[in-house]
């Protein structure tokens, strides 16, 4: 089997482009694949939430109630902003796409550098976080959280580069049996508070004081990592078109569904902590709520599993967006041209990789914990919130049309409160790691404009404009390296004298007996002249080089470096042979009036 073969198996059969309609999403698939990122954030935000306020003390709980409501009216801002923003680019109104029509290159190149660092994060959180909650079911993983979570990467990746229809059909039944699971949590924990009475949790169990001081900064600081429940909304707007026809309208529909569901769920969730007195200890928020409701039921782990899906899944949404966000800045010549290509499968392959590679290894930097993860992580989101709302302002504000004022109060509402969380969240977390965020942007920047000016000097160099163009017949010589003699360098004879007659045979003398052996047998079978180099230091590349670079100075001389290898029947026979010719080739790559040619001899199993 080669790696065509492999390929098909693992990666299935290459999509026609003319099916690419076909390949687009309903509103429930779609609801799946793009917002499982938001809706995951339910598992770990009030976790977080609780995580900063029990430092004062167990009885300062309650205020994970108001700021939870703080929360939800701020996710409410948000949709009803990225609602307008869809409206406004129906084709898809991601950060980038929003900051560049409106605010210009350097705005837009931040929010393609924050955005794509937060889908990063957002595959190591949710992995990582979906880890902590398998292993508060079954404690027993603790010690291999991190090779889970890279495994667990592996298959996401693998997933969608099957494509996003493939991967949508695999990943939409997870994400409903999640938002039933904790819709059924929801309901039995409150009812059983109403009517049954709630058992002691963690909190009243083993209430503690606490070693900081309630301050409003200490509050700031709660709420800027509940805001982590907002991550991931954008990708609705930024992934318009892999919706069905009427795209927009689908999109508009299902970002309202899910703010509706994120809302209710993040605030359920707070609510129920707050009575069955959960506290962060090894077993997450969401996981001590369940076993008080549930039990040691099968309905604890249903809730457990679901979550740990969910938190899988919101690593799916990072897939979706990270190569279509990376296609944009490819497009515009900020990355590598390679991001700009689609797949066999209709994907952007190339991104779908490189966010599996780089998110698996910043889980495993981080030893999967979630806890030092978290404060990286909405810095990116609340800067391309930002960013993404202002440039809407300003289009209201230039463009105007019906009901402007009207879109205009909507996104500068938006951009107020996302611009305020942002000076909230870089201020509370610079310390414990936003810091990192907050210099790799500018980082980021800077090498999208160096990857632009490359593009831009090669574009001029190669341009046709203003050149006064004369052919010229260019003069032609080879020069054969040789370090034997055999059928392959014969065959390799009879291509260079194909070109010119004025070739010239090369050998590298490291051992002065085989190269007086190697000359007689040379002049037994060929009449081709032989240069004899002499290597006291036994290199072969290097010497080779020199002599090319003293054969000629002539600018319409076009020297040929014809290279004789044999290929061998299987890919591990190979190894068992030096690599001489392969670092010829390579050394040759940048030399300037040499074309280098490889002439293969193929070997019989």
């Amino acid at each position: 089997m080669n790696f065509n073969d492999l390929k098909r198996v693992l990666v299935g059969e290459p999509i026609p482009t003319s099916q690419a309609q076909e390949e687009c999403l309903d509103k429930p698939t779609a609801l799946a694949v793009l917002s499982s990122d938001a809706l995951s954030s339910v598992a770990y935000a009030t976790q977080e939430i609780l995580l900063i306020l029990v430092t004062v003390g167990t009885a300062a709980r309650w205020l994970s109630l108001p700021i939870a409501v703080a929360i939800a009216a701020l996710l409410f801002i948000v949709i009803i902003s990225y609602r307008q923003t869809i409206l406004a680019y129906p084709k898809g109104g991601g950060a980038y796409i929003v900051a560049k029509d409106n605010l210009g290159e350097y705005p837009a190149l931040v929010a393609g550098a924050a955005l794509l660092t937060d889908y990063v994060l957002t595959v190591s959180v949710s992995v990582a976080a979906g880890v902590e909650a398998l292993s508060s079911a079954f404690p027993q993983l603790l010690v291999y959280e991190v090779p889970i979570g890279v495994l667990i990467i592996a298959l996401v990746t693998w997933a969608n580069l099957r494509g996003i229809k493939e991967s949508g059909r695999l990943f939409s039944v997870p994400t409903f049996i999640f938002i039933a699971s904790i819709l059924l949590l929801l309901i039995v924990g409150f009812a059983k508070a109403a009517f049954v009475g709630v058992p002691p949790g963690e909190a009243f169990i083993h209430p503690t004081t606490g070693t900081e001081t309630l301050s409003a900064f200490l509050i700031l600081r709660a709420f800027a990592s509940g805001c982590t429940a907002l991550t991931g909304i954008e990708a609705i707007s930024d992934g318009v078109m892999i919706f069905r026809s009427p795209e927009a309208r689908n999109a508009r529909t299902t970002l309202t569904w899910m703010g509706v569901i994120l809302g209710t769920l993040f605030l359920g969730i707070t609510g129920l902590a707050f009575l069955y007195g959960a506290a962060p200890a090894e077993e997450t928020i969401v996981s001590q709520v369940a076993r008080q409701v549930f039990g040691d039921s099968i309905f604890y782990y249903i809730v457990q599993f679901a979550t740990v899906f969910i938190l899988i899944l919101a690593a799916n949404t990072a897939f979706s967006d990270f190569p279509r966000l990376s296609y944009f800045l490819a497009r515009d010549g900020y990355l590598p041209r390679q991001f700009a290509n689609l797949g066999d499968r209709l994907v952007f392959s190339n991104g779908i990789l490189l966010l599996g590679l780089l998110s698996s290894l910043l889980l495993a930097a981080f030893g999967g914990s979630v806890n030092a993860l978290i404060p990286l992580y909405a810095v990116g989101v609340f800067t391309s919130f930002t960013l993404s709302q202002s440039g809407m302002v300003k289009r209201w504000w230039t463009r105007r049309g019906e009901g402007w004022e009207r879109s205009l109060a909507v996104n500068a509402l938006g951009a107020f409160t996302t611009g305020l969380v942002l000076v909230v969240v870089g201020v509370t977390k610079f310390l414990s790691g936003a810091w990192a965020v907050i210099a790799l942007i500018p980082a980021l920047v800077w090498v999208f404009s160096k990857i632009k000016a490359h593009y831009e000097s090669v574009t001029r160099q190669l341009s046709l404009q203003a050149i006064n163009y004369q052919p010229r017949k260019l003069k032609q010589k080879v020069v054969l390296p040789v370090g034997g003699i055999h059928r392959g360098i014969l065959q390799a004879i009879d291509y260079a004298r194909s070109i010119t007659d004025d070739v010239t045979a090369v050998y590298v003398d490291i051992d002065t007996l085989s190269t007086e052996a190697f000359c007689k047998r040379w002049q037994e079978w060929t009449d081709v002249p032989l240069k004899i180099i002499p290597s006291p230091t036994r290199s072969i590349v290097e010497p080779l080089l020199q002599y090319l670079r003293e054969s000629s100075d002539d600018p319409d001389e076009v020297t040929t470096v014809v290279v004789p290898t044999f290929v061998t029947a299987k890919w591990w026979q190979n190894l068992l042979h030096n690599q001489t010719a392969f670092l010829i080739r390579s050394a040759l790559l940048l030399r300037r009036r040499k074309v280098v040619v490889t002439v293969r001899f193929y070997l019989d199993e």
